[in-house]
């Protein structure tokens, strides 16, 4: 498999963390906060999932809350936050943060987020600094 297993979420180099993974081969990964899962796929459509196993993640509430969702996002990128305590804050789960989703989507070479809901309900954030484009 071309995925390499070391593309890690990473940032002491200067490299954004989703510079690394396209550097190690993957186009876009999918995460599922009630399975646990997160699932890495290549252009080549390869496929490589990893588990969760973080302690202490509070469950996904069953509603979606996109401002609450968008302030959350905003507020790790302003702070840096560790990929570990931005999964375990949010912006999916209920407790501190509550951003309130089920899973998301990263479209790397796309640089934006798609974040979902319990009842289908989802919010599309852009990476920092990229204008969304209207779809062709």
């Amino acid at each position: 498999m071309r995925i390499r297993r070391d593309a890690g979420f990473g940032n002491r180099d200067g490299c954004a963390p989703h510079c690394k993974l396209l550097a190690a081969g993957v186009e876009y990964y999918h995460v599922d906060y009630v399975g646990l899962r997160k699932r890495f796929y290549s252009a080549e459509g390869e496929m490589m999932a990893t588990s969760i196993n973080y302690e202490d993640l509070p469950p996904v509430a069953p509603e979606f809350d996109a401002a609450a969702l968008r302030a959350n996002i905003l507020d790790s990128q302003r702070h840096g936050q560790p990929y570990r305590e931005f999964t375990r804050r949010g912006p999916c789960r209920t407790g501190h943060w509550g951003g309130r989703c089920a899973g998301l989507h990263r479209f790397l070479r796309g640089k934006r987020v798609t974040y979902w809901g319990r009842t289908g309900d989802q919010h599309t954030e852009w990476f920092p600094g990229v204008r969304a484009e209207p779809a062709t």
